[in-house]
């Protein structure tokens, strides 16, 4: 798959090592990789969900973070 095809001017990369995660669904493929092994390295099927996920957490943190200031200060 990773190489030269016609039309293209830049290479592909090889893909990245990718296990199959047959029972249990995300909770799953958390436990067994990580968040960010699920998310960001790519190391299972599960990967937009825990993307998605990645962004619910970033997003309440973030909310908290200003919302605790905009109190404070």
């Amino acid at each position: 798959m990773a190489g030269q095809r016609e039309g293209e001017r830049i290479s592909r990369r090889d893909p990245p090592p990718y296990e199959e995660i047959e029972g249990g669904g995300l909770s799953a493929a958390i436990s067994k990789h990580g968040l960010i092994g699920t998310a960001l390295l790519d190391k299972n099927q599960y990967g937009p969900q825990a993307m998605i996920l990645l962004l619910v957490i970033t997003a309440t943190v973030t909310g908290a973070f200003l919302g605790l200031a905009m109190i404070l200060f």
